[in-house]
C-alpha cells in the first residue's frame, strides 16, 4: 500500500512582502493553516526557498523569491480516542464548545494519559478533524484545570485553531473574547469591585505551583473581580465573578489567594484556610467535603467565530456539586447572623 503524497503549496514573494519573516510570510498567503504548524514544517526541511531547503524560520524574504512548501498528509492522532459521554454545547465543521465536568483532565500528560478531553474528542469528532500540527487531533487553544468545571471551545480545524489562538492571545483586548468564571472565597474582599493585578511565575521551590512574583519568567497578570453575594455576618465566604484580562497558569486561584481570600477547597493555595472550614454552617461543611476540589466554574464564554465571524456567547450553570456549596452557604446559621449559639457562646 503506498503512502498518501504530500500536498504542495507554490508561491512567490511579493516586492511588498519582501523583508518579512517566512514564517510570518507563509501564514498570510495560507492563511488556513497556522503559523505554529508552518514553524514546524520549516524545521523538518518541508519549506523551499529558490529550490532550497530553508530551516531557518526567521530567514527574510526577498521580492520575487519562489517558495514551495510540501504539507504532509496528517497521520492518524498520537492521543487515542475513546468514547465517553461529553456535553457538548455547540458544534459545527469548525470548532467544540464543551461544558467540562470536574474531574476530567484536558489534554493527555505524565500521570494522565488516557481518559482525557482530547481523547474523547478524538472518538467523538473522528475524520472531521484536521491535521493540526501535522497530527489528526482537536486543537486545544486553553484550558482548565482538571478540578475546574465549565465551559471549554475546541478547535476541529487549523483555520479554526490559528483564529482562536489569535483571540485568545489578545485575551479579548480586542473587544472579541469574553471569559468570566464563578468563584467561592474565604471571607469577602473589601471592595464590591476591584483588580488583581500581579505578574505570576512559577512558584520558587515547589515547581507544580505558580506564585505572585517578580522575578525573571513571571509573566503580567490581571484578574477583574466582582463580588456577587457574601455569606454571613461577618461573611465567612463569598461568591465572586472574575473575569480575565490575562491566561495565566491558576491565575483566578493565584490572585485570590495573593489577597487574602484563596478559594474555597482549594488544597494548593488555600492549606492555610482549613480552619476555617467549622465557621460554615454545617450543611456548607458537609457540601464542601463532598465538593472535594477548588470552588471554581468557567461559566461564561463569548468569542467571535474564526470562519463565520459571527459573535457566538455561551453560559454555564455551576454544576451539582457547586450549586449544593452556594446553596448551603446561604442558608441562615445561628454563627453568621450574631444569635448567641448557648451559654458562653
Amino acid at each position: 500500500m503506498t503512502s498518501p503524497s504530500p500536498e504542495i503549496l507554490h508561491v512567490a514573494v511579493a516586492p511588498d512582502e519582501a523583508g518579512d519573516r517566512l514564517d510570518r510570510f507563509l501564514p498570510r498567503r495560507f492563511p488556513q493553516t497556522s503559523r505554529a504548524r508552518f514553524q514546524t514544517l520549516i524545521a523538518n526541511g518541508c519549506v523551499d526557498v529558490e529550490g532550497a531547503p530553508v530551516t531557518e524560520a526567521r530567514r527574510k524574504m526577498k521580492a520575487g523569491d519562489q517558495v514551495t512548501v510540501r504539507l504532509p498528509p496528517a497521520v492518524a492522532a498520537e492521543p487515542l480516542p475513546e468514547a465517553m459521554d461529553l456535553d457538548i454545547i455547540y458544534e459545527d465543521d469548525a470548532l467544540i464548545v464543551i461544558d467540562k465536568p470536574p474531574g476530567l483532565v484536558v489534554h493527555p500528560a505524565a500521570g494522565h494519559e488516557t481518559g482525557t478531553l482530547v481523547n474523547a474528542l478524538i472518538a467523538h469528532c473522528g475524520e472531521s478533524l484536521s491535521g493540526i500540527g501535522g497530527v489528526r487531533r482537536p486543537g486545544i487553544v486553553h484550558r482548565l484545570d482538571k478540578d475546574t468545571s465549565g465551559l471549554l471551545v475546541v478547535a476541529k480545524t487549523d483555520q479554526a485553531h490559528k483564529g482562536l489562538s489569535e483571540q485568545f492571545a489578545a485575551h479579548g483586548r480586542d473587544g472579541r473574547l469574553e471569559r468570566a468564571y464563578l468563584a467561592v472565597v474565604w471571607g469577602a474582599p473589601e471592595r464590591k469591585h476591584g483588580t488583581v493585578d500581579a505578574p505570576i511565575g512559577r512558584h520558587g521551590t515547589t515547581r507544580e505551583k505558580m506564585s505572585v512574583a517578580r522575578r525573571p519568567g513571571a509573566r503580567a497578570a490581571i484578574t477583574h473581580y466582582d463580588v456577587e453575594r457574601s455569606f454571613g455576618a461577618p461573611p465567612c465566604a463569598s461568591l465572586l465573578r472574575c473575569r480575565l484580562e490575562t491566561g495565566r497558569t491558576h491565575q483566578i486561584r493565584v490572585h485570590m489567594a495573593h489577597i487574602g481570600h484563596p478559594l474555597l477547597g482549594d488544597e494548593t493555595y488555600g492549606k492555610g484556610f482549613k480552619s476555617s472550614i467549622r465557621k460554615l454552617p454545617e450543611e456548607a461543611q458537609l457540601a464542601l467535603q463532598a465538593l472535594g476540589r477548588q470552588a471554581l466554574h468557567a461559566a461564561m464564554l463569548g468569542f467571535e467565530h474564526p470562519v463565520t465571524g459571527e459573535a457566538l456567547h455561551f453560559e454555564s450553570k455551576p454544576p451539582d456539586d457547586l450549586a449544593a456549596l452556594i446553596e448551603a452557604l446561604e442558608l441562615p446559621s445561628p454563627r453568621f447572623s450574631g444569635e448567641r449559639e448557648g451559654p458562653g457562646a
